[in-house]
């Protein structure tokens, strides 16, 4: 879940260690060297924060006599949880940036006010997300894909984790206001603190206390609870350079304008991925029916996992980039496009092999239902068919988001989700019989299609220009 925001805290914690090491200058030394230095700890980061999701899929998957159906249901409340989390990403993100510069300039008072507007804002926002939810949720989970046999599962997941949104919005949208401060070892303890009791209290609440999938999200929702105690403890004790104070919390137009202006970014990414989950499982329940939609739901969960070490070298990639490119280093600025290039294509290529060799492997980590293995074999090879050409949107993104061209950046994810992706998986389902392997197809399509097209633009538009 909101992947902008903890990539962004990752960046100021690997840059804080570079900085009491003596080595933030990214002048110097191999462009390799700088961008895997970096890489590492933000690897680590992103792994802690998906625990989060793939932790409660896999165990969810195991329920006896129930994992199928269970995985579809939880697999339906993924777009929503989704989208609960591009509002925290919205004034997390958009507030802390704005509260760095204010306290990079001297002025304190202004960025507790910050602060506190956006906390504000997250607890409004959450209240109301939670009340919308709880009366509101029959419609919205058969909108979202529920059918009659997981409704149930998917009921009962989303009524007790809506419950906790509070927790969720405070915990993840407070926590980038730790990072500004410079603490980024409190902010990394943050996520891990929730991720391990995650880990502990699914298979206890979940098979131990014979809870199902309740359990999966009253360990959730705990995890979580625990997360926004730790931040709040911090932001509102002495260790803390800006306090959260009460006569900060409050709402003024102008400052929340500023927020939401920053933060758009991040809500526009996580709100196009929950509109593409939507579309498939929508698409999957018409020409499918629920196995499909679990298969999906492992899928996403199997490319999430994969996708964790070419996202860490393209965030690692972005500060040392950035740094010689605002240095005038322009031969080592395309040094870095170069090697970040490279270690995508090897990488994407060798996780394309392995998901063609051994696809059983990667399924049998979420479920081991013979008809979704049956099934679910030519749906991953399928999927992970043009893998490979992703490679070229991460490097592509990578370099723009280094260069201060955020605008590029957001356009083209928009572009292979909204105006590649989603029209295909409601499309070619009715072309040639294609079915559910339509959904599954328009994946790799857009691969190919929104990979050239973000890497040829920055080819022309940045690379050729360095010179």
């Amino acid at each position: 879940m909101v992947k902008v925001s903890k990539n962004s805290e990752a960046v100021r914690e690997g840059v804080a260690k570079l900085e009491k090491s003596g080595q933030n200058d990214f002048s110097l030394g191999s462009m390799g060297a700088n961008i895997m230095r970096m890489a590492l700890p933000m690897m680590m980061a992103e792994f802690i924060n998906i625990l989060y999701n793939i932790v409660d899929r896999i165990y969810i998957g195991r329920i006896p006599e129930a994992g199928t159906l269970a995985l579809t249901g939880v697999g339906v409340c993924f777009p929503i949880i989704t989208l609960m989390s591009a509002f925290a990403g919205l004034f997390g993100t958009g507030g802390a940036p704005l509260c760095s510069i204010a306290r990079g300039k001297g002025d304190h008072g202004r960025a507790k006010k910050i602060m506190g507007v956006s906390f504000f804002m997250l607890v409004v926002t959450g209240a109301a997300l939670t009340v919308i939810l709880q009366v509101f949720e029959n419609p919205i989970l058969r909108a979202f894909g529920a059918s009659l046999e997981t409704y149930r599962y998917a009921a009962e997941y989303m009524r007790i984790y809506s419950a906790g949104t509070l927790f969720m919005m405070v915990s993840l949208g407070m926590n980038p206001f730790i990072n500004a401060q410079g603490f980024g070892r409190v902010g990394m303890a943050t996520i891990a603190i929730g991720a391990a009791l995650n880990i502990v209290l699914d298979p206890i609440m979940i098979f131990g206390m014979n809870m199902g999938v309740k359990g999966a999200a009253w360990a959730t929702i705990i995890s979580q609870a625990v997360s926004a105690l730790w931040v709040l403890k911090f932001l509102t004790g002495k260790k803390a350079i800006l306090r959260l104070e009460r006569k900060n919390i409050c709402f003024e137009w102008g400052m929340a304008k500023s927020i939401c202006g920053l933060g758009l970014t991040g809500f526009i990414v996580n709100f196009t991925n929950s509109a593409v989950q939507l579309a498939c499982n929508r698409m999957l329940g018409m020409f499918g029916g629920d196995l499909y939609i679990a298969i999906m739901t492992v899928l996403n969960s199997v490319r999430t996992v994969v996708s964790l070490p070419v996202q860490g070298i393209n965030n690692g990639a972005q500060p040392v980039v950035g740094y010689n490119y605002g240095a005038g280093k322009y031969h080592r600025v395309k040094q870095g496009i170069h090697f970040q290039t490279i270690v995508c294509l090897a990488y994407t290529f060798l996780v394309w092999l392995a998901v063609v060799l051994f696809p059983e492997f990667w399924i049998r980590l979420f479920n081991k239902d013979p008809e979704l293995l049956r099934q679910g074999v030519p749906a991953l090879k399928l999927y992970f068919f043009g893998f490979v050409m992703m490679a070229f949107q991460f490097a592509g993104q990578s370099t723009f988001i280094a260069l201060g061209r955020a605008k590029q950046a957001v356009f083209f994810s928009v572009f292979r989700k909204i105006v590649i992706v989603v029209p295909l998986t409601i499309l070619l389902p009715y072309v040639g019989g294609l079915g559910v392997n339509g959904v599954f197809l328009a994946e790799p399509v857009s691969n190919f299609i929104g990979g050239l097209a973000c890497y040829v633009t920055m080819y022309f538009t940045v690379y050729r220009k360095l010179d």
